[in-house]
């Protein structure tokens, strides 16, 4: 199984060979490199990333802070889903913190699955209620969990990340300033 197959089936559950090909052959490889923009806020969101090596930050900017709503990395989808599925002007802006490769799928390509794939519309409910239980986990981590525990749980999952990405958009993605994250790692040290 390819690095592809391998996210789709991660993403949209099990899919027979035949199927999963069709779906393969719709995405294309796509280069961006470090400070590039794939997305930005207002504009429509006409393509689902799959991250196959890089990093991606999703975020907007207010007019008194920007907040990172998230950081892609391998493995992990990227897109601004409301903009996608409904068109509407994106929320998010999405941006390249490294260079980043790219398994890609128009929105005219994606738009295309459930014609030629019969399952389509039910491993496409599956990918939107895997989106829906991790928002749920977001949501229930802020709601239910310290700064400290938040972070100890997030740093435990994505070690790697604290070496690659600034710690102020960590920060922001944990619903924390950047003083509280500086806070809790020195109080680990002690």
């Amino acid at each position: 199984m390819t690095e592809l197959e391998h996210y789709i089936t991660s993403y949209f559950g099990v899919v027979n060979n035949d199927d999963l090909q069709t779906i393969v052959s719709l995405f294309k490889v796509e280069k961006v490199t470090k400070g590039m923009f794939l997305l930005h806020t207002g504009n429509r969101c006409e393509q689902l990333s799959f991250v196959q090596t890089g990093l991606l930050r999703i975020f907007v900017s207010t007019p008194e802070k920007e907040v990172t709503q998230w950081i892609s990395t391998k493995g992990n989808f990227s897109t601004d889903l409301a903009s996608f599925v409904f068109g509407v002007p994106a929320r998010w802006t999405i941006q390249a913190l490294i260079d980043t490769q790219l398994y890609t799928i128009s929105k005219a390509d994606y738009q295309k699955i459930g014609e030629l794939v019969p399952s389509w519309h039910e491993l496409e409910k599956l990918f939107i209620a895997r989106c829906f239980v991790m928002l749920e986990d977001r949501i229930f981590s802020h709601l239910s969990m310290s700064a400290e525990e938040r972070y100890q749980l997030f740093f435990e999952n994505n070690k790697a990340l604290f070496q690659q990405v600034p710690l102020h958009y960590i920060a922001s993605m944990l619903g924390m300033t950047p003083e509280t994250i500086s806070r809790i790692r020195k109080k680990q040290l002690l």
